[in-house]
């Protein structure tokens, strides 16, 4: 008896489990096809600020409540990701199912060069580029943006002191001082320092895609101001 109903219970177990399984691999993001799409690609030991910096202001709404933007996270595969904090992620589309986006956020990593010698993540920068409204980079993301060789004879900046590394590495590149510089624009493409400048970074896209009213709304939901106020 007591077998039989161990038996009965492990079976019932595994049941729930492979239901579990089923509903989580149905499960999809919504996207509204009335919005722009704003996709973050996420991998392992990204640096949470970089990510969180754009979630943060794109989904901001607006004074009146309305909503703006899908903002999606995108990873290679469809599975946890731990952040360089220890934080876990899950995207919402791998680069197999991302649907079509108006802009793509490139952060970074401590180790970037895993980014940008990683020929699936540049093959799915590659593949985008033409068809986004704008490219973000975000520190080191700079170096990912470049290897896939669509930003040649662009301006861009990178993590502080990361400059020279930058144009080293990608010649054909205009890279701005990132000593002075903390936002970059080329036409669609932003770059920044990275860190708590993604923020920076993000406001500047957020203006170019709205109004410089709006801007200044969403600083204001996030009180910047208090960050740069005296006491």
């Amino acid at each position: 008896m007591i077998k039989y109903m161990f038996g009965l219970g492990f079976l019932l177990a595994m049941s729930i489990s492979s239901c579990e399984q089923k509903v989580a691999s149905q499960e999809t993001t919504y996207i509204n096809k009335d919005l722009p799409t704003i996709g973050i690609i996420i991998f392992d030991a990204v640096i949470s600020n970089e990510i969180l910096a754009p979630l943060d202001v794109f989904s901001k709404h607006t004074a009146n409540g309305k909503k703006l933007f899908n903002v999606v996270f995108i990873a290679a595969e469809q599975r946890a990701y731990k952040t360089e904090e220890g934080m876990r992620m899950l995207p919402d589309f791998s680069f197999d199912n991302t649907p079509d986006l108006d802009v793509l956020v490139i952060p970074s990593s401590y180790e970037s060069a895993k980014q940008y010698k990683d020929q699936q993540l540049i093959g799915f920068v590659n593949q985008q580029y033409d068809q986004l409204d704008y490219v973000a980079t975000h520190c080191a993301g700079a170096f990912t943006l470049a290897a896939s060789g669509k930003v040649d004879n662009k301006e861009l900046v990178t993590y502080i002191t990361g400059g020279e590394s930058l144009q080293k590495e990608f010649p054909n590149l205009k890279v701005q001082d990132d000593a002075v510089i903390s936002v970059a624009r080329d036409g669609k493409v932003f770059s920044s320092n990275g860190s708590l400048v993604s923020y920076l970074g993000s406001l500047d896209l957020l203006e170019a895609l709205t109004s410089t009213e709006h801007r200044k709304y969403v600083e204001g939901s996030l009180y910047l101001d208090r960050l740069t106020a005296s006491n």
